[in-house]
């Protein structure tokens, strides 16, 4: 980027290394971690109203829909009018509000486990073999946020200031959720779910406190991280046929179908832990190792920096196989 100003997102490097294909590459699976997230979404909306309104249906044409599938289809209409919005600056306030959020969730949960009378009193295995590769698929879902780097990097004022900026948002990254999985841990052993928002007992307003903020930022989220999927939809209309009824299309046809993929695979945990082993690693690691490799051209020597990347590559392609086999099997069995 610092010698070509041509390059700005990471489709350009994509394409840079690899020509049409590592553009091609480099889309997909950015676009597909996308749409994947913000299913999970759904499925995290339903899942925490389902759980404190357990009792809601709705009677359509003889057809009764309760629980989970109501919310997730009420979640969506909701959310429907935020995606046919042209100018999505009030939403990315909003959304920048999610910061805050996990520090109120953070310390509500605290507060239910010091001052609520949950307390700190399960034990659970603490190494599970087992759930290895499940583990690191979900660490790479969570730190995997290299896609969005570039353009972080041409987005900032001062260029110079970018390592500081990732050094300090990973620690705060990593505090949080070392903090999350201590806390919910040491509350509810291993019988702590996939949201430990689901764990926390609903007659306490910290509780409360704690789902509410958690189901407020999908909410505000879920349009701005559809539209770079909806945008690279509209770029294959021809020109004569862009309009604001086509973008309106566009993004309830979007939202339609994530709806779809929720109510089929309804299982948070696992979908992110598919979407970090398969697609994290390889949009995160994978193709940004080999993109490396192409453009310095670093390949051609055998020295340390290549064996280093090399190593870096294996390990990934390790993560991803094994991540991508017990999520898909977790999924299945699920079913």
């Amino acid at each position: 980027m610092d010698n070509d100003s041509e390059i700005r997102t990471y489709p350009d490097i994509g394409e840079l290394a690899f020509g049409k294909t590592g553009r091609l590459l480099v889309s997909v699976s950015m676009y597909t971690e996308l749409y994947l997230v913000v299913t999970g979404f759904l499925i995290l909306e339903g899942d925490n109203l389902s759980n404190l309104f357990p009792d809601m249906k709705l009677q359509v044409a003889g057809l009764t829909i309760g629980g989970n599938q109501f919310f997730v289809i009420m979640v969506a209409l909701i959310i429907l009018p935020t995606v046919w919005l042209d100018n999505l600056s009030l939403l990315s306030y909003i959304s920048a509000s999610g910061v805050f959020a996990c520090a109120i969730i953070i310390f509500s949960v605290s507060w239910t486990a010091t001052m609520d009378g949950v307390g700190f009193h399960q034990k659970g295995t603490l190494v599970n073999w087992n759930g290895i590769p499940t583990a690191v698929s979900l660490y790479a879902f969570c730190f995997c946020a290299q896609p969005v780097f570039p353009t972080l990097y041409n987005s900032m004022r001062s260029k110079h200031q970018f390592s500081s900026v990732l050094l300090v948002c990973f620690i705060l990254t990593t505090i949080g959720y070392a903090s999350m999985a201590i806390i919910g841990y040491l509350m509810f052993g291993s019988e702590v779910q996939s949201q430990v928002t689901l764990n926390l007992p609903l007659n306490k307003l910290s509780s409360r406190v704690a789902i509410y903020t958690a189901l407020v930022s999908p909410i505000s989220k879920y349009a701005l991280m559809i539209t770079p999927i909806t945008n690279a939809l509209k770029d294959m209309i021809p020109r004569k046929h862009k309009n604001s009824v086509t973008h309106i299309i566009i993004g309830t046809v979007m939202v339609i179908s994530t709806v779809i993929a929720a109510l089929t695979f309804p299982f948070f945990g696992h979908l992110m832990s598919l979407v970090g082993a398969l697609l994290g690693v390889t949009a995160s690691i994978l193709l940004p190792c080999l993109c490396y490799l192409k453009i310095s051209g670093i390949y051609r020597k055998f020295g340390t920096e290549t064996v280093a990347i090399v190593a870096i590559i294996i390990a990934a392609v390790a993560m991803a196989i094994s991540g991508t086999y017990t999520s898909v099997m977790q999924i299945v069995h699920s079913l």
